[in-house]
């Protein structure tokens, strides 16, 4: 028991916080709101620095697995709960209360529910962390909806307005149909292994295929066949329905089509969450999948590898070019955020099939690189994507304020929004607010993959192992897709700092000097709001810190690897310096790789 208590330790304060949020969330006092948020900052903050400190090896030794062996720890679970913690304090920071009554801000109104809504962001958090360790098949579908059913309410609750109830509806219902779909997929493969736990559900899709198709002589290494695991059409359906109930969490084509009007209809900082939180929980699902089926050696067979090129492409092509069609800034986010997990599906392509294109010797080297890909992906896209969403919760929506109707708002409805959304609120802004306008360049030259910023570290780790195993036209595609983003991306740019609208600034000046006059306070464009700056000054500097400092790059790609270089399942024990210790990723992969050349 204190082996399962420290290993999620994580989980479990978490999921006390946010009973405590709960309770205080009974109070209807301001204070009290201020609190939940408070509190639910103080938690993800303090809970990163642990992680820190255990990933760099000096924090308090924490067990291998738990003696039910339900859940295990390992480097890629606290690489996982590091970035989660990490960016989930940067939402909770856009999401901060900054009304005088503290039921909100100018993007967001919880109303009186302050302490509900930071609960549900910490038992969603939770849910990432749970999905890291989970080694059993009951609890890595709990984990799963952990992290998904609080964000269908948080999405409803978001404002007080029909576009977002009517996006928390769709977004309920298409994911009680993922779950019902992931459900399917796990029932198959209980009943076609008779496990629940994973490792023994790998070891016996592999045995079986052993016994199915011999591997020829020196084909094995320590009992681990190296030749891809054949699946049964039962086993295989089973896998298949688990990476559909997966790709719609991470709004992957064809399960991509809720994103536009859910991120259009949740308030902005919902937005910046679900751009986040449910996308990390599907891609670590998808990676305990892809290892459960291939093994340590990532022998995944070849017709789930072919699945996963083409829903790479037609996800990244389809976000983009779907991208591109909008004139409402968030579902062109939406849609960014469809592509990038196009762009991280890349990264587990390569990974999957390296070993069907190159010498096993040679694919036990390029599969660490892929895993590193997408994770560094991973948490550069949390960083990178909060300041985009943070810019347009600090401007103001010209619609709302003075009644205009711009293009993309009916004229006969009135705009929910009260901060910017359209690329009419964006016209001026960053000649208006430089640091705003910069802070917005930054993140969008970092989606594109732009020098100086993470975001080219970031493809740039996904596009080189997908080139080593040889996925040429993959490689193509995405390149393609990169520069199709920059389309949109530099379009919100360019809005921003090169095309002026006269008309709503003489407009809006002349709102203020009439208010003035009438001697009414006007609230200033925008509204000087210190955690939410905080959130986008943190991810502008972030995007640039690990584009530019070398050091600081290295760093955070160190961790990546130290993640990506372990199996999933295999237990972390520490730094190599201690004592006892298991020898380091890295020479297990070249004893490995070595062993199998010597044969």
């Amino acid at each position: 028991m204190r082996e399962l208590v420290l290993i999620l330790l994580p989980e479990l304060v978490l999921i006390a916080v946010a009973s405590v949020l709960f309770l205080v969330g009974i109070s209807k006092r301001a204070w009290a709101r201020r609190l939940a948020a408070s509190l639910a900052l103080a938690t993800l903050v303090m809970l990163f620095a642990r992680q820190f400190w255990v990933l760099i090896g000096t924090g308090e030794p924490v067990p291998a697995e738990d003696a039910w062996n339900t859940v295990n720890n390992s480097s890629f679970a606290n690489y996982v709960k590091l970035i989660a913690t990490g960016v989930g304090a940067l939402t909770v920071l856009l999401a901060w209360p900054t009304n005088p009554d503290a039921t909100g801000s100018r993007s967001l109104d919880f109303g009186g529910d302050a302490g509900e809504f930071f609960a549900l962001m910490l038992l969603s958090i939770a849910g990432v962390c749970l999905v890291s360790v989970a080694n059993d098949l009951v609890l890595l579908f709990l984990a799963i909806e952990l992290a998904s059913i609080p964000t269908y309410v948080m999405v409803s609750i978001s404002r007080p307005v029909p576009a977002a109830q009517e996006a928390g509806v769709k977004y309920f219902f298409l994911g009680a149909m993922a779950a019902a779909v992931m459900l399917f997929g796990f029932s198959y493969l209980y009943g076609t292994t008779g496990q629940v736990k994973l490792n023994a559900i790998g070891d016996a899709l592999r045995s079986a295929s052993v016994a199915a198709s011999p591997v020829p002589a020196g084909g094995e290494e320590e009992g681990l066949a190296v030749a891809p695991t054949v699946l049964t059409d039962w086993k295989m359906l089973g896998v298949l329905m688990l990476l559909a109930g997966f790709a719609f969490k991470i709004a992957a084509v064809p399960l991509h089509a809720y994103a536009g009007d859910v991120y259009q209809g949740a308030a902005t900082p919902v937005t910046a969450f679900l751009a986040f939180v449910p996308k990390t929980s599907g891609m670590v699902a998808i990676i305990k999948l892809l290892f459960t089926v291939g093994g340590s050696h990532w022998l995944v067979p070849e017709e789930i590898v072919r699945l996963l090129w083409v829903i790479a492409a037609l996800t990244m092509t389809v976000g983009n070019v779907l991208g591109l069609m909008q004139v409402n800034v968030k579902r062109v986010l939406a849609y960014s955020s469809v592509a990038h997990s196009g762009y991280m599906l890349v990264g587990l392509t390569a990974l999957a099939g390296a070993h069907l294109s190159l010498p096993l010797v040679r694919a036990f080297q390029v599969q660490p690189d892929a895993l590193e890909g997408v994770l560094f992906y991973l948490a550069a896209y949390g960083v990178m994507n909060a300041a985009a969403f943070g810019v347009l919760q600090m401007l103001p929506s010209r619609a709302a304020d003075l009644g205009a109707r711009p293009r993309g708002y009916a004229t006969d409805v009135t705009p929910p929004a009260t901060t910017a959304e359209t690329y009419e609120d964006l016209a001026g802004q960053g000649r208006r607010h430089p640091l705003l306008g910069l802070a917005m360049a930054v993140a969008c030259f970092s989606l594109i993959g732009l020098p100086l910023t993470v975001g080219f570290f970031g493809k740039f780790y996904l596009i080189r192992p997908a080139l080593q195993a040889g996925y040429v036209w993959l490689v193509v595609i995405t390149v393609a897709n990169a520069a199709i983003s920059a389309a949109y991306y530099l379009r919100i740019v360019a809005t921003m700092f090169l095309r002026p609208d006269p008309a709503t600034a003489e407009a809006m000046e002349s709102d203020i000097a009439d208010a003035a006059a009438e001697g009414t306070a006007v609230e200033s464009y925008p509204r000087r709001v210190f955690p939410i700056g905080l959130a986008v000054a943190a991810s502008a500097l972030l995007t640039l810190l690990f584009g530019t400092f070398f050091p600081a790059t290295n760093q955070l790609s160190q961790q990546v690897q130290e993640a990506a270089l372990s199996p999933v399942q295999q237990p972390y024990r520490g730094p190599a310096t201690t004592p006892g210790a298991a020898p380091p990723p890295p020479a297990q992969a070249r004893a490995v790789a070595g062993a199998v050349a010597n044969r």
